[in-house]
């Protein structure tokens, strides 16, 4: 069995009402449940949620439905401990099947396909070293040579040091001088269930995601949690989006 698993809460304190916020004519959240649901390898879908508004949507496409529980739906739980919580009650419900692999998505972030789920799926049923694959998109203009973080006089020093990239020499102002910068994305984890029951073996900082991860190559992906990236996901799903 492949299940899909959506967390959207309600509360939002940097972005009120983002997964319900009508992006081209539908919901934030209803891209990712309604891509989940045309995938052929996923046997069910689920969503956590504490939202009203989201589980009629999600029990109107035929979604199932788990509580969140309040301990987990405040600004402060952590997404990893809702996919364990959802995970867990996904087990429950299917005592008799053998979970293969579970599909981890949000409800805030539309940028995610068809296409790449399935590609997620396929590399992991086909390379066993693997313990997930992850949408990335390419961010060297956001690479952590260019972060920068205060010191107490108020001046700017480097987040990391520059050491930590190579020969500093050989970097410069080009933002493709470090080579290319990766960010999990959050449009999709796929994931084998020892992700979720070793969580704290995982690598920060999404831990769900394992040790070893496999890229699934996307552009431009986001979840959304302030305003001004709006129009990139209306942008993507415009030229990428399943419907």
């Amino acid at each position: 069995m492949i299940a899909a698993l959506l967390l959207g809460r309600k509360g939002s304190r940097g972005f009120p009402g983002k997964n319900t916020l009508k992006i081209l004519g539908y919901p934030l959240a209803w891209y990712p449940m309604k891509t989940a649901l045309s995938v052929n390898e996923i046997d069910q879908v689920y969503l956590s949620t504490d939202d009203s508004e989201l589980k009629q949507m999600g029990e109107k496409l035929g979604i199932e439905i788990i509580d969140r529980p309040e301990y987990l739906a405040h600004h402060e739980a952590l997404g990893e401990d809702a996919f364990v919580h959802g995970y867990d009650e996904i087990k429950t419900r299917n005592s008799e099947q053998q979970i293969e692999l579970v599909v981890l998505l949000f409800c805030n972030a539309a940028t995610i396909s068809v296409k790449a789920i399935s590609e997620g799926i396929a590399l992991l049923r086909y390379n066993p070293i693997f313990d997930s694959a992850v949408t990335v998109s390419r961010y060297n203009m956001w690479s952590p040579l260019r972060a920068r973080k205060l010191d107490h006089k108020g001046c700017l020093q480097p987040f990391v040091p520059f050491e930590v990239f190579g020969d500093p020499d050989t970097l410069n102002c080009d933002r493709d001088s470090q080579g290319d910068v990766f960010y999990a994305d959050m449009g999709c984890s796929v994931v084998r269930p020892k992700c979720l029951e070793k969580l704290e073996e995982g690598l920060l900082p999404q831990k769900w995601m394992g040790k070893r991860i496999a890229p699934i190559f996307q552009e431009a992906g986001c979840d959304i949690d302030y305003e001004w990236q709006v129009p990139i996901v209306e942008w993507w799903l415009k030229k990428y989006g399943s419907f």
